[in-house]
């Protein structure tokens, strides 16, 4: 059950360090991470305040993002300093545990892992990055009604279709700035659907 009140520190907070939209996708992404939770059985709470926490970064400008990440201790990779915008994810874990007081490694994780993903993900990791590409207000990728139903079929094949689309995309329009970790989910996730097609069926996370 989502105790609401719990997190009106935390939503107070975020309104004020977010643009209009941001904080509004911010909250469509929490409560798409419950249904995928109820659907999913995975921790409620959790989902919705990795929901939450997601983007707390998100509107740092991108000519502060390494500098502060120097600051912080974060690592820094040449295609993160290229196109600054994708550490927002791991400075945003960074400061959901130092601003916000979240010690949770799995919501920590969640946060640091929802842009790109990564291989073997945990399933609040899956559900956050799956939430994140179908919550209600997005609009602009490509698919989007047949990956929103996925979403509540097959988990595993959602991450792929998005993981899959998204680096199809990057390919065309700007290859130099893909993140390897991009790639290397799509690879992973293609693998592991593969898989399963081999095996009995089961409840597909």
């Amino acid at each position: 059950m989502i105790q609401q009140e719990k997190y009106l520190s935390i939503k107070k907070a975020l309104k004020k360090e977010l643009d209009k939209e941001r904080y509004q996708h911010t909250l469509s992404v929490a409560f798409t991470a419950c249904t995928l939770a109820m659907r999913w059985d995975a921790d409620m709470d959790l989902a919705y305040l990795a929901g939450l926490l997601h983007d707390c970064a998100k509107n740092i400008p991108d000519e502060d993002r390494v500098k502060l990440c120097e600051k912080w201790g974060l690592p820094v990779s040449k295609t993160e300093r290229r196109n600054p915008t994708l550490l927002h994810a791991r400075m945003g874990a960074y400061l959901a545990g130092e601003k916000y007081g979240i010690r949770d490694p799995e919501v920590l994780s969640a946060v640091e892992n929802h842009t790109t993903g990564r291989p073997d993900m945990g399933i609040l990791e899956k559900i956050i990055f799956v939430a994140d590409y179908i919550e209600p207000y997005r609009t602009k990728a490509e698919n989007l009604p047949e990956i929103r139903k996925l979403a509540y079929i097959d988990l595993d094949r959602t991450v792929l279709r998005i993981a899959e689309d998204t680096y199809k995309y990057l390919l065309q329009k700007s290859p130099d700035d893909i993140d390897p970790m991009t790639e290397e989910v799509f690879h992973w996730y293609h693998r592991l659907t593969e898989k399963k097609k081999q095996e009995p069926e089961s409840d597909a996370r």
